[in-house]
């Protein structure tokens, strides 16, 4: 393995503020991210979908508490693989760091798998491989054009975003005052349902609901961009949560009261937009379509910014090969050849994946990412001070919790994924014990001051 003094690493420049470090994660879940999984999530919750995505919104709070923490003492690159790495084991660190490369890798092959497929059925005349690499190619080089580039097209894509459900929003209210009263709009059934609860069926449906969230911990990847990130850091990934869950629930009742029975959909996986057409006609409908297409680009668009500073992190703590992976344009101050890496890896994922298969992996390699590190805050902030400074709550009561809603959501993911994102952890590991001699030598950790 590489000693990490052997070259000096390349440095980020710290050019976000609070706001943009919000945008970016809002972007990358993107304002309507509940969206397409409305239909699904119905079905498997017995029409409690608000509830499975309030309880996903808990773990989700906890564990970006958790992550904030972590990043106050290290504001570093490389979000789980930097805070289980120093709060628990590098060997620990480096493993939370593979389990969110599949996580992170598939992110940017389904957000362009979805829009090519989606621009192909209106743009027929092309084949479906020419927009995969046109849409791979536009996000690499936006990402390559600078950080403050991509938070510009982050605020674009949100403004679209809610351009779109804020008229759904409005016209979804007056459709059910105007129908049914305030008996319609308002009511506990999208909540509970004592006539279809279950708590299997409830579990299942969070498990799937936490998609939602997904990619909140990018926020961390940029810790090294950010002013202030002992500060902006934990700010930005709560609140992210926060906004998601809430936000979400909002729009996920809504669609609810407009369509009560969750078992009788034409299409689950477009649920959504026969709601939309429903208060909003056939411009809403479309409308709903097209901007569904431009915050999957903005999802992978900053996925892709999150993956390359986490590769980032890997290869400047040498345990990636370093004079790639750490690299930094001078002009651009980006991790260019992992920009380009990426990018590539996306149309062949695309080639190589539909859209089910990508998405079912996720959960495994970001939960386990997860629980590491809400066990590292547990460890730092707890078992290594002294009984002075130990405080019960925020050093082990929600940390622990945080552990434990994911464990649970983790063990319900499918069978299929569990097995395939076992072999990719075993992949970790015995790539792990090749570059550190059977466990012998672990990834020197580079402090960088903030």
């Amino acid at each position: 393995m590489e000693s990490v003094s052997e070259k000096p690493a390349g440095r980020l420049r710290r050019v976000l503020t609070l706001w943009d470090l919000i945008v970016y994660g809002i972007v990358l879940i993107s304002p309507i991210a509940a969206v397409p999984l409305f239909g699904v999530v119905q079905q498997l919750s017995g029409g409690q979908a608000v509830t499975t995505l309030l309880l996903a919104m808990v773990a989700m709070i906890l564990t970006a508490y958790s992550y904030g923490r972590m990043a106050a003492l290290h504001p570093l690159a490389g979000s789980a693989y930097t805070y289980v790495g120093r709060g628990l084991n590098p060997h620990l660190g480096f493993l939370a760091g593979w389990a969110m490369l599949l996580d992170y890798l598939l992110v940017p092959v389904i957000c362009i798998l979805y829009a090519a497929i989606t621009i192909q059925r209106l743009v027929p005349g092309l084949p479906y491989w020419f927009w995969c690499a046109l849409l791979a190619a536009v996000l690499t080089g936006v990402n390559l054009w600078g950080i403050r580039a991509t938070a510009t097209a982050n605020m674009l894509l949100m403004v679209a975003a809610l351009a779109v459900i804020v008229p759904f929003i409005g016209l979804a209210i007056r459709w059910l005052l105007v129908r049914e009263g305030w008996h319609g709009l308002l009511s506990t059934q999208p909540i509970y349902n004592p006539e279809t609860f279950h708590w299997r069926n409830l579990a299942a449906g969070t498990a799937l609901a936490a998609l939602t969230y997904g990619g909140f911990d990018g926020v961390s990847t940029l810790s090294e961009e950010v002013e202030n990130p002992r500060r902006n850091i934990l700010l930005a990934t709560v609140f992210v949560c926060v906004f998601t869950g809430i936000f979400g629930a909002l729009q996920i009742y809504l669609a609810q009261r407009l369509h009560p029975a969750f078992n009788d959909f034409a299409n689950v996986e477009t649920a959504f937009l026969d709601v939309t057409r429903v208060v909003g006609g056939p411009l809403l409908f479309h409308s709903m379509a097209v901007i569904l297409i431009a915050t999957n680009l903005g999802s992978g668009l900053t996925a892709q910014a999150g993956i390359s500073r986490l590769l980032f992190g890997m290869g400047r703590d040498g345990v990636l090969p370093r004079p790639f992976f750490a690299y930094v344009s001078p002009r651009r101050a980006v991790p260019a050849y992992n920009l380009l890496l990426i990018g590539g890896f996306a149309f062949a994922g695309c080639m190589l994946l539909n859209y089910e298969r990508a998405a079912e992996l996720i959960n495994f390699g970001a939960f386990l990412a997860f629980m590491g590190v809400n066990a590292s805050v547990i460890r730092t902030y707890y078992f290594r001070r002294s009984r002075q400074e130990r405080r019960a709550v925020p050093d082990l009561f929600l940390p622990a919790l945080g552990f434990l809603f994911c464990f649970v959501i983790w063990l319900n993911l499918s069978r299929q994924a569990e097995i395939v994102g076992a072999l990719w952890f075993a992949a970790g590991i015995l790539y792990d014990a090749i570059i550190s001699k059977g466990f012998r030598n672990s990834p020197a950790p580079l402090e960088v001051s903030v």
